[in-house]
């Protein structure tokens, strides 16, 4: 590794990443080999060891037979969703496979994409974002805190829902979450649609369908069409203009 990074990165470097199991020995021979034989220090600026990925209380690894791989994961939850769930610990805390804590972030994914996606009132009076934005910097310079920055966007998220419905401009604000959210690699695109669901077509019917059983009052057979799109995943959401639908 010493001589890999002095080929490529030179005498010294800025980030040094690795796993926690290789603190020591690994890395502390690494700078005690490579400042010897430059006589520069330090070796590295920054050292940033992440903690280890662990399944039922065993580290996952090739040698266990443990791993689960990303297209796995990705056959049952959203890209957003694996992030946000990555990103609510620490980078050096372990952490543990869990299914239904990964399922738990689609919920927390879909309140950011509502969030940025809602339509914006145009009156002149606006959210400010600026201070959320500074709170985000904040926290991602203190050692990519991710908890703390992600914990801001759902603040703002929250300002966001709250302001549109006071009737307060949201569109900076909203291009803000996008953009702070994208440096956490987060897309806030809706998930694909799993073999089987229904088309949006079929869910606009539905919607069309559930519309009219309201206006004739009932209620009953309006709110078993909600019940069915919601058990196929698709989460309506009522207001003065309409009914909007986003998938789960």
């Amino acid at each position: 590794c010493s001589a890999m990074a002095i080929h490529h990165l030179g005498e010294t470097i800025d980030i040094h990443g690795g796993g926690l199991d290789l603190v020591f020995p690994h890395h502390e021979n690494e700078v005690a080999q490579s400042e010897s034989f430059t006589g520069k220090a330090p070796f590295a600026r920054f050292w940033m060891h992440n903690g280890l990925l662990r399944m039922a209380g065993d580290k996952m690894s090739k040698s266990l037979g443990n791993l689960v791989n990303v297209r796995d994961a990705l056959e049952e939850h959203s890209p957003d969703a694996i992030r946000l769930w990555m990103l609510s610990s620490h980078y050096r805390n372990p952490l543990l496979y869990d299914e239904e804590a990964i399922t738990a972030q689609e919920r927390a994914a879909r309140r950011l994409r509502t969030a940025v996606c809602a339509d914006s009132p145009a009156g002149p009076a606006k959210l400010d974002p600026a201070p959320f934005e500074a709170d985000f910097i904040h926290a991602m310079d203190d050692d990519l805190n991710t908890p703390a920055a992600l914990a801001g966007l759902f603040d703002l998220a929250r300002d966001i829902n709250r302001s549109r419905d006071a009737g307060l401009s949201v569109a900076d604000a909203q291009a803000t979450l996008r953009r702070l959210a994208g440096v956490l690699g987060l897309t806030l695109a809706e998930p694909l649609p799993k073999a089987g669901a229904l088309s949006e077509d079929e869910i606009d019917a539905l919607i069309l369908e559930r519309a009219a059983l309201r206006a004739r009052k009932r209620f009953d057979e309006a709110d078993a069409i909600r019940a069915r799109l919601a058990a196929q995943g698709v989460l309506l959401r009522d207001s003065p203009e309409g009914t909007t639908w986003s998938r789960t």
